[in-house]
């Protein structure tokens, strides 16, 4: 196949392009930079079948020759990036979803949205299954990112319905791997940092939260298996296992060996309480399930940061 992913030189991204390569796609890479990076993709530069464009969907963007599918994982994604981008993260959830849909249909493509489990806010209902609805404040702090998302749904679904696009939704929860950036503010990066650098470990809130983290080669399956569907979604991605913050605090600590303190700072405005997914969806639609433990998962990020100190020294700058 020849597959268009947005966002392709972010985090998830980059690796559904290393994912499609390897099974021997064509890819056309579209990322403006502002939060992607040229080095999460320089190894496939040059490669036989691999496309960089530069370009930012929100304005508009014409692909020539045909693409066979479309994955848009465009959008600043972690709350420090789209707090900084407000209006780019709204615009690349409604313009830039409405150019990725043009796109797929316009050469009867497969499209797939990557939306997120933000879409169910600090959720009322435990674990969250997709037909819950969610509890999102739309005037609240992460609202340009949780509501472009929510928009971003609602936009596939109407291409879907209205105008016979071929496309599907998948609600990523918190996913982790090598490649992210060290400042990104999300939770894993934040602790493996903080402990490979003997800084104290931040947790927001009492750390009683919970979160649920899947490792990236496992939600990068889902997603290329949901690109090779029919299947309309929405389908949650994550992994089921649940952490208290302060007990995944704990687990870095003796992963990497870090004498740091924990240091326990007020919990954000809107800060989810409670996140764990429901996949029965994921395993009888697609056949699958998650397959790495987060304990080998972490292991495998704290061994990326010692290999790449450059990526380490953003943390303290």
């Amino acid at each position: 196949m020849r597959v268009l992913v947005t966002g392709g030189a972010g985090f998830l991204g980059s690796h559904l392009c290393d994912a499609l390569m390897a099974r021997g796609d064509g890819v056309v890479c579209v990322d403006d930079l502002s939060t992607g990076r040229n080095e999460n993709v320089s190894h496939l530069i040059g490669r036989p079948g691999f496309e960089f464009v530069d370009a930012d969907v929100s304005g508009g963007l014409d692909v020539s020759g045909r693409l066979d599918a479309v994955a848009h994982l465009a959008s600043p994604a972690s709350p420090p990036a789209y707090l900084r981008r407000p209006i780019e993260t709204l615009a690349v959830g409604s313009r830039g979803t409405e150019t990725a849909l043009r796109l797929a249909g316009r050469d009867g493509a497969r499209f797939v949205l990557a939306s997120t489990s933000e879409i169910y806010g600090d959720p009322e209902v435990h674990p969250q299954p997709e037909d819950y609805w969610g509890n999102v404040n739309p005037v609240g702090p992460r609202s340009v990112y949780d509501e472009a998302k929510r928009f971003a749904e609602a936009l596939t679904t109407a291409y879907r319905s209205a105008r016979g696009v071929n496309a599907g939704i998948v609600r990523i929860f918190n996913t982790y791997g090598p490649r992210m950036a060290a400042g990104d503010g999300r939770i894993v990066t934040n602790f493996v940092t903080q402990a490979l650098t003997g800084r104290p470990l931040t947790v927001y809130g009492d750390g009683r939260q919970t979160r649920s983290f899947c490792y990236v080669d496992d939600l990068i399956r889902g997603i290329v298996a949901m690109i090779d569907s029919a299947e309309p979604g929405p389908i949650n991605l994550g992994n089921p296992e649940e952490f208290e913050v302060g007990a995944f605090a704990a687990l870095v600590l003796s992963l990497t060996g870090s004498a740091s303190p924990i240091e326990y700072l007020p919990l954000p405005a809107d800060d989810p309480t409670r996140r764990r997914p429901v996949i029965e969806r994921a395993a009888e639609r697609l056949g699958w399930k998650p397959e790495i433990p987060v304990t080998d998962g972490v292991g495998r990020v704290v061994q990326w940061f010692r290999s790449h100190p450059d990526e380490l020294s953003r943390a303290t700058a």
